[in-house]
C-alpha cells in the first residue's frame, strides 16, 4: 500500500535570491502593463485578412505600434 499527500515541500529561499525573484516580477508586471504591448497583442491575434484592411502586415505590427518610439 502507498501513501501520497499533496503537500509540496519548499526550501526557504535565500533573501537576495527573494529579492531578485521579486524586482524581476515587478518588472515583467511593469512590462505586461504597457498599453503599446497589449496593442501588439491585440494585432497579432487578428487573422491576415483583418490586418491587410488596415495596412498592417503581420511582421510590421511591432514597427507599426512603436513607429514613434523607436526607429525600427
Amino acid at each position: 500500500m502507498a501513501f501520497m499527500t499533496a503537500t509540496a515541500h519548499h526550501e526557504h529561499q535565500p533573501l537576495l535570491s527573494r529579492i531578485l525573484s521579486g524586482i524581476g516580477n515587478a518588472l515583467v508586471a511593469v512590462g505586461e502593463a504597457n498599453p503599446r504591448l497589449r496593442r501588439v497583442e491585440a494585432l497579432q491575434r487578428m487573422t491576415d485578412e483583418q490586418l491587410a484592411a488596415r495596412g498592417i502586415r503581420r511582421e510590421d505590427i511591432v514597427r507599426h505600434v512603436f513607429h514613434d518610439v523607436y526607429y525600427l
